[in-house]
């Protein structure tokens, strides 16, 4: 009866390590996206994410929703020093999601302040 009851436990293990493994390290897509800043934060009861918001309309309708892990640094204080301006985010999308990683399937793995195409004539910070 042990036996059986450790094999169990055992294909319980190995079946959730697979999947574990098989969600966080395989990406569905990976892509990039532009538009405003418009949120960042990091939220949570138990469990703090970095959770932020790009909106890529001038209208706001088409808001991007993403999550940050806590072990991109430097992601993240771009990503704090880019607040409110145009930035081009690089990230991959997972099949699905972990509450302990963020609240959304899609993760910034790079960050870079673009020019706004919506205004023209304005220049971001980086070009000073």
């Amino acid at each position: 009866m042990k036996k059986i009851l450790f094999k169990i436990l055992l294909s319980i293990f190995l079946i959730a390590t697979a999947y574990y493994t098989f969600i966080y390290f395989v990406p569905y897509s990976e892509g990039v996206r532009s538009g405003e800043l418009i949120k960042f934060s990091r939220k949570g009861l138990a469990i703090k994410t970095w959770e932020g918001e790009i909106s890529q309309g001038i209208s706001g309708a088409q808001i991007f929703k993403f999550s940050v892990e806590d072990k991109h640094k430097d992601v993240i204080q771009k990503l704090k020093d880019y607040q409110g301006r145009y930035v081009k985010l690089t990230y991959k999308e997972l099949f699905g999601k972990f509450f302990w990683l963020g609240d959304t399937k899609y993760f910034i793995l790079d960050v870079e302040e673009e020019n706004s195409p919506h205004f023209s004539g304005l220049r971001s910070k980086k070009d000073e």
